[in-house]
């Protein structure tokens, strides 16, 4: 009879990979051993957990409950297995990160060295896209989110406050001149950024009370660091995090423009992870690592006008 950990850690390898072939490389067993696991729970269970086209796998609805308790059990099985182990404490195994693209290259990259250093028996995968990634459904250990979160069966955890700087170029201002007044950034070249929670292409917040201002502008964006590029190159005024124009303005790349409305918050920096009785001890060492450094001031808002 096979193993039934072992049958749920091939299938929520399947998962996550997206095929069989995928998911027997990670396991390192052959591609008929992981159809002979998937089939032999599929058995057990009396319920088909996927359903197979040429093109791909998905999970049905049996599959994506028994997946979710997949993911727990392996979680506290591989928890139990360090509490229990002689003195052996440590955070290991694989940590799946996803992180969004930009914030994961420019703060969490530069930090990856020195966390695996501090946690030499933890392997790390990093994800970097700007979608919602759905982490049971793909089997991601932790998330970073930046923004206001929505409900969700997640638990967060909040890392730093986030807010949003209105930056243009010393050329553009002395080109276009600054403006002073929420209204009149109506006659600037603004520079929108597609997936924003808050900022819109066509309409940017201002105030406590919730005013926009309408914006135009000759490009939009779907990645803040192409934004940064373009206003350092002098093309128009951008409103964006502090973690992403920080480095411009500190260089004098980039200059902070002050109007008669104060900036508005983008939200916070989380990380998020499913909901365990008790999240596994890489998640944990994770989360540790990254509040120290993120709290109570985030390094990226060092310098910077308040």
């Amino acid at each position: 009879m096979l193993d039934r950990l072992t049958g749920m850690s091939v299938f929520t390898k399947v998962v996550a990979s997206g095929s069989f072939t995928a998911a027997a490389r990670l396991s390192g067993l052959s591609q008929t051993m992981v159809t002979k696991h998937v089939a032999a729970l599929e058995a057990r269970l009396g319920a088909r957990l996927l359903h197979r086209t040429t093109r791909r796998l998905t999970l049905t609805d049996a599959g994506r409950s028994f997946h979710e308790a997949c993911l727990r059990i392996l979680a506290e099985v591989e928890e139990a297995e360090s509490d229990a182990g002689a003195g052996n404490v440590n955070p290991h195994g694989l940590l799946r990160l996803n992180v969004p693209f930009s914030f994961g290259i420019r703060q969490i990259a530069p930090l990856l060295p020195a966390f695996q250093a501090a946690h030499p028996q933890l392997d790390l995968e990093l994800g970097l896209n700007d979608r919602v990634v759905d982490l049971i459904e793909e089997g991601w250990d932790v998330a970073v989110r930046i923004g206001t979160l929505a409900e969700s069966r997640l638990v967060a955890r909040k890392l730093a406050p986030c807010r949003n700087l209105l930056c243009a170029s010393p050329d553009y201002l002395a080109r276009h001149g600054a403006p002073r007044t929420m209204d009149e950034l109506g006659r600037h070249n603004c520079l929108g950024y597609t997936l924003s929670q808050r900022l819109g292409t066509d309409r940017w917040p201002f105030g406590l009370a919730g005013e926009t201002a309408r914006v135009s502008g000759n490009l939009r964006v779907n990645n803040g660091d192409v934004l940064v590029v373009a206003a350092e190159a002098g093309q128009g005024i951008i409103y964006q995090p502090t973690f992403l124009v920080g480095d411009a303005v500190r260089a004098g790349r980039l200059s902070v423009i002050t109007l008669d409305r104060p900036v508005v918050e983008v939200g916070s920096v989380y990380t998020v992870f499913p909901h365990d009785r008790r999240p596994p001890a890489k998640v944990r060492a994770l989360i540790e690592f990254l509040t120290a450094r993120f709290s109570p001031a985030p390094p990226w808002d060092r310098d910077l006008p308040a």
